[in-house]
């Protein structure tokens, strides 16, 4: 059965964007056929939007919204379906991520998500057991839309640590992990991104049981957000909040100075090179 015309965001987001589509759609007259013509999709992908059977991509929104006149209407839309794009446990996470003025990371196994690169992302992404490619860009894309945060007039602080084995796995190859390293060259360039590395002699476990982050917000209590293999934990609770303050402060004590890490990472993109 085609979606309503007329269809509230609790509903879900990939559902009211396809409400919405076929209801601009309509009110110009157009076919479904019609409106593949315009954006150069097929006629069949349009059904599948509109049925909340497929996840558009950006350019498709903004295709859509060019052809229907909309003058930003659907594009502003983008920002549900990405969060649709995410697994529910993580939602709390952006609205944290979205409003903290500060930021601090530790990771042991990869660059942190706001730092990747598109190819380095694809490549982590892939990683997880019987995912399929319509997932994995649905994802990506989502992930890559987090990263506008770093873009705005007054990003949030972010302080970044990372286990030095970071820089030695060729996560997506050679290429891959090179053009990543120059990334957090280009990025500490910012006075509000700093990064640190952890030296891998240094034979410490404190944070070898995995990554998180801690998010600080005007008013707020802080907020972390604790990996594991299958999902997130998000918390405020006090003691939580505590525990991890501790953690990342003792790893971040046994980080290179971030002159000597800047150093460390550029020696590593060399040898990626």
């Amino acid at each position: 059965m085609p979606a309503p015309a007329e269809l509230h965001p609790s509903a879900g987001p990939l559902a009211f964007f396809g409400a919405e589509l076929r209801r601009y759609r309509q009110r110009v007259d157009l076919s479904q056929g019609d409106l593949a013509d315009r954006i150069n999709f097929s006629a069949s992908l349009v059904g599948f939007v509109e049925r909340a059977k497929r996840f558009p991509s950006r350019d498709f929104v903004e295709r859509c919204d060019e052809a229907l006149a909309l003058n930003g209407d659907l594009v502003r839309l983008w920002p549900l379906l990405t969060r649709e794009a995410s697994p529910p446990w993580f939602h709390g996470w952006l609205d944290v991520e979205q409003e903290a003025h500060t930021l601090r990371t530790w990771q042991p196994l990869v660059v942190p998500g706001l730092l990747q690169t598109e190819e380095y992302a694809r490549a982590v992404i892939r990683g997880e057991p019987h995912i399929t490619q319509e997932e994995v860009a649905n994802k990506l894309q989502a992930r890559m839309e987090r990263q506008a945060i770093l873009a705005r007039t007054t990003p949030p602080v972010f302080w970044v640590v990372i286990d030095e084995s970071v820089l030695l796995r060729p996560i997506g190859g050679t290429a891959v992990i090179h053009r990543q390293l120059e990334r957090l060259l280009e990025a500490v360039e910012s006075p509000r991104i700093s990064i640190q590395v952890v030296p891998m002699n240094l034979g410490g476990t404190t944070g070898i049981s995995g990554g998180f982050v801690i998010a600080q917000l005007n008013g707020r209590s802080d907020t972390v957000y604790i990996e594991s293999a299958t999902h997130g934990y998000v918390t405020n609770q006090s003691e939580d909040v505590q525990a991890i303050h501790h953690r990342y402060d003792t790893i971040r004590m046994d980080a290179h100075p971030q002159h000597v890490s800047i150093d460390r990472i550029r020696e590593a993109a060399r040898a990626w090179s």
